[in-house]
């Protein structure tokens, strides 16, 4: 049950990161961010209303500092995703949104079995080929290249540090301290773009397209919940940060991105990757 909800949360994600990627192309990238933020906000709202759950303190602390880390990294990955290629920014945010619960999971006595160990270990080099364009490739200047890995590199920490705080969360405290995760990520954004000098009030009528992505950032968050819930945090963190799968091929059908020979190989070894931890 674990796999599946924490690939349902990389599916998620990744639809998210797509959607937010198209509107930051048109405004500004923080201005989408607390757009979609936002609406993400709202839906776990709106769904608390009706999941029983007893919070305490604790849980929506964890939920705060989820949500701040978040904030962060969804400022970086749509600010990265404005000015870079889509199928390469969002990879590469991916590896230290996997780094960073794997480490954490490890370091508060999870134990995952030997087979489960290897699957892991496959998917952080896999999502870093996913991640790897060539400098010579059409299209491609070293200079955006270099600019959208350092964006994607502190989103990564960003989402992983959520994931790893979202993990904290026990069953049984209800959705209230998923929602404090999708507010304090808007504070988040706020914060940082304020403390960098950067619009992001939403002027323009084109950033309301950025809360479609709400329902799925929601969903995704949701899934990865109920996944730490049933299984590690090693795992989970793992299976979700293969949302740049989902992104890459989506940029590849609809805006006719192409993969290249180390994107593909980087796919295939994720298949790998889910097998194995799926027989552990």
């Amino acid at each position: 049950m674990a796999v599946v909800l924490a690939l349902v949360s990389a599916l998620m994600y990744g639809l998210s990161d797509f959607l937010g990627g198209l509107v930051s192309r048109r405004v500004s990238a923080w201005s989408a961010a607390v757009v979609g933020q936002t609406s993400s906000t709202v839906c776990t709202a709106l769904a608390a209303l009706f999941v029983s759950g007893s919070p305490t303190a604790a849980h929506f602390a964890w939920g705060a500092v989820a949500g701040l880390a978040g904030g962060v990294g969804t400022a970086f990955l749509y600010r990265g995703l404005s000015g870079g290629r889509m199928g390469v920014v969002a990879p590469v945010s991916a590896v230290g949104s996997a780094v960073v619960p794997v480490v954490v999971g490890a370091l508060t006595g999870e134990r995952p079995g030997s087979l489960m160990w290897v699957g892991i270990v496959l998917a952080l080099p896999a999502i870093w080929l996913i991640s790897t364009v060539p400098a010579s490739a059409p299209g491609e200047h070293r200079e955006s290249f270099a600019a959208g890995l350092t964006d994607g590199i502190v989103a990564g920490l960003g989402f992983g540090a959520m994931f790893a705080a979202l993990g904290q969360v026990p069953d049984g405290a209800g959705l209230w301290p998923l929602a404090t995760v999708q507010a304090f990520s808007v504070l988040g954004v706020v914060l940082l773009a304020t403390a960098l000098r950067t619009e992001w009030v939403p002027r323009s009528p084109q950033a309301a397209w950025a809360a479609l992505t709400g329902p799925f950032g929601a969903t995704a968050a949701l899934a990865f919940l109920l996944a730490t819930h049933h299984g590690f945090l090693t795992l989970s963190g793992v299976l979700a940060a293969f949302y740049p799968a989902v992104t890459v091929l989506l940029a590849v059908v609809v805006l006719r991105e192409r993969i290249h020979r180390v994107q593909a190989l980087g796919l295939a070894i994720c298949a790998v990757s889910v097998v194995l931890v799926s027989l552990a």
